[in-house]
């Protein structure tokens, strides 16, 4: 009965992908675009904040049009730490080329800018393929005066687009352009930008820079919708649900045409105790409405259904979602969990959960799901194994810690002793991780009662 069941879930899966893409009108295969901070070239400047303004905007521009599909910028910043800097300091093209390869991207957009003395800047961005290397292309220079800066740093999109000969319509452009520019105020996107170079630093300092700066940025610019947005993520972060879905309302209200506020409102209602799946579909749906692209909207919106018990509908959406995002490891974490949690099926489970790894190496949350399988069917080793590679690339990450500490209670006493005790260090500093500090120091003391006696 069981194999019956995983052949239909699968088969259903991809059988589905094979005319889905069609079905929607959707390119078979989006361009996968790595956006960099474009580089500073000013004699003297010394926080380059700008640059990452370019990127920034670069990207919001990007996620408005299925033609591209840019990498998320928190994924950008692991894989840079994976590389062993944060800051990185190789030439540009080397750097666009070693990213570029590891996370799968088909074009790297990058480049420099500079200041012109009048209070100006030119912007020279180039564009690469890192399958081929080499050095990149220079694409036409943009320079605005002083009072052009949030126009001619919205226009780069524009050259990236003719550049890749995407063929969009006027109306598209428009859009992408319009992304770009989310407020006029400089002093609001110079504190936006630092907000969200603090975010992605992360940790509880880097989330509360972050929404400081973001609050900052709004009491400059109340219109600053996407700020909101980001306000909400950061407080998310920092463990304030009430204070996040208040900033997403507040997006909504400011820009009802922004889907990701709605988006994040499906994942807190998902996330709610009191299981709220409706209200998360509806949210999810609505955000599709806004961008019917939006992969991430279609894998909420699958794990609600799959909450409700609608297996096959969930499916239905994780297609859409790959139709959008072939490289969406999200949808094989999804069915990891379908198939483990709802079918009792480990091996597809694995599978799943292996191939969300695969497309993601830095999805934290796939590596933790493929170490709680593995601990609950008695593979502590295999287990262990997973949770270290989460700490690898997040030191901080403070449920790797507790479940290794939990996995190495079962096969070395000493090592689970260890890691209690730089599991309470980390989370003490964590307000939401109070009650699981408590639990661990149980533990810890239990430990050493065992320890001392043999």
């Amino acid at each position: 009965m069981r194999s019956r069941v995983s052949r239909a879930l699968v088969a259903a899966f991809w059988a589905a992908g094979a005319t889905l893409a069609l079905a929607e009108g959707v390119a078979a295969k989006p361009r996968v675009v790595l956006v960099l901070p474009f580089q500073s070239v000013t004699p003297g400047e010394t926080d380059a904040w700008f640059g990452e303004g370019i990127a920034e905007t670069l990207y919001l521009a990007a996620q408005t049009n299925p033609a591209l599909l840019p990498i998320d910028r928190a994924r950008v910043t692991q894989a840079q730490r994976a590389g062993g800097s944060d800051a990185p300091a190789a030439p540009a093209e080397r750097l666009a080329v070693t990213l570029g390869r590891a996370l799968r991207a088909d074009s790297v957009f990058y480049g420099e800018y500079q200041r012109t003395q009048e209070g100006g800047v030119s912007i020279v961005p180039r564009l690469l393929d890192p399958a081929k290397g080499g050095e990149g292309q220079v694409l036409e220079a943009l320079v605005g005066g002083a009072d052009q800066l949030s126009e001619t740093q919205a226009d780069v999109i524009l050259v990236y687009v003719k550049a890749l000969r995407l063929g969009l319509k006027p109306e598209e452009t428009q859009r992408m352009v319009a992304a770009a520019k989310p407020t006029t105020n400089g002093r609001a996107f110079e504190a936006y930008v630092k907000g969200r170079r603090a975010f992605l630093r992360g940790g509880q300092e880097g989330n509360e820079g972050a929404a400081e700066l973001y609050s900052r940025a709004i009491e400059i610019d109340p219109t600053f919708a996407i700020a909101h947005y980001h306000l909400g993520l950061a407080h998310l972060a920092l463990g304030n649900r009430w204070k996040a879905s208040a900033q997403f309302r507040a997006a909504i209200q400011v820009d009802p045409s922004l889907p990701e506020p709605f988006k994040s409102l499906g994942d807190q209602f998902m996330a709610s105790p009191r299981r709220l799946y409706d209200q998360a579909i509806e949210a999810y749906q609505r955000a599709l409405n806004l961008r019917p692209h939006f992969a991430e909207a279609q894998v909420g919106l699958g794990d609600a259904k799959a909450a409700k018990g609608d297996h096959e509908g969930a499916i239905g959406h994780y297609q859409k979602a790959l139709a959008f995002d072939p490289m969406n490891a999200r949808v094989h974490f999804s069915l990891g969990k379908i198939y483990y949690n709802e079918k009792n099926l480990y091996y597809e489970a694995v599978a799943a959960y292996k191939k969300a790894i695969d497309l993601d190496p830095y999805f934290l949350d796939a590596r933790m799901g493929l170490g709680e399988i593995y601990e609950e069917k008695g593979l502590y080793r295999d287990a262990i194994v997973e949770y270290r590679k989460v700490i690898e690339a997040d030191p901080k990450h403070t449920g790797a810690h507790y479940n290794l500490a939990l996995a190495y209670e079962k096969v070395d006493v000493k090592e689970a002793i260890a890691h209690w005790e730089r599991y309470i260090e980390l989370a003490s500093q964590v307000p939401a991780e109070k009650e699981w500090v408590d639990v661990a120091r149980q533990h810890l003391k239990k430990l050493r009662e065992k320890e001392k006696a043999q």
